[in-house]
């Protein structure tokens, strides 16, 4: 009930009728994996700078359906933040102006659930764009695979800790490291984890509505 008056608000918000297909249903077995990499960990005050997405098909990674894209800044990038994103100026210089790197990215997700790890996160800030340019934050449906992993612990009691680093996670379910700090391989070592829990996992306890 809630979740649906969401729904109609955000769709009496939209500044732009074209994007009513993010609430239509979406394809069954379709998600898309995202990851993005920003100047920093506040999404009020930072920016995103590069977004990787790739489409997950009936169990299957579609690798020739990603979403790879720089995103232009609307100052320098921080020294300090390079160091910890590795992305370089000189690797910023044919970037895309945001409105239409997020335009983009609307189109490819349409209305299909997004994967991610700490997706609220990402969530955050591609909403931060969003409501800028069409007016709503991004209704898509989020799932969030540390949460997923969490629930297949066993634990001897609720109070274990469970270690929820993406190394971790990764060691654990035996998944190939690529190349780190690289938006759309994130996504792809993302996509492994939600596809090796995903049968592990009841569908209705990783869904979130943002």
């Amino acid at each position: 009930m809630i979740k649906n008056l969401i729904k109609y608000l955000q769709k009496k918000s939209l500044k732009d009728k074209n994007f009513l297909y993010l609430f239509d249903e979406p394809p069954k077995g379709e998600y898309i994996c995202l990851d993005c990499e920003t100047t920093g960990l506040k999404p009020r005050k930072d920016e995103i700078l590069s977004i990787g997405a790739v489409l997950i098909k009936d169990n299957k990674i579609i690798f020739r359906k990603n979403f790879n894209i720089f995103v232009k800044p609307s100052s320098n990038v921080n020294v300090e933040s390079i160091k910890i994103h590795q992305i370089r100026p000189i690797d910023l210089e044919n970037a895309s102006e945001p409105k239409i790197a997020i335009l983009k990215l609307l189109e490819f997700i349409g209305a299909r659930p997004i994967v991610g790890y700490y997706i609220k996160f990402d969530i955050a800030m591609i909403s931060k764009y969003t409501k800028k340019y069409i007016g709503i934050k991004i209704p898509n449906e989020s799932i969030e695979v540390s949460s997923m992993y969490y629930k297949t612990k066993k634990r001897s009691s609720e109070y274990e800790f469970v270690d929820l680093k993406f190394d971790t996670i990764m060691k654990e379910l035996n998944i190939p490291e690529l190349g780190k700090h690289d938006a759309l391989n994130d996504a792809i070592m993302t996509s492994m984890i939600f596809l090796k829990l995903k049968d592990k996992t009841p569908a209705k306890t990783t869904f979130y509505t943002n």
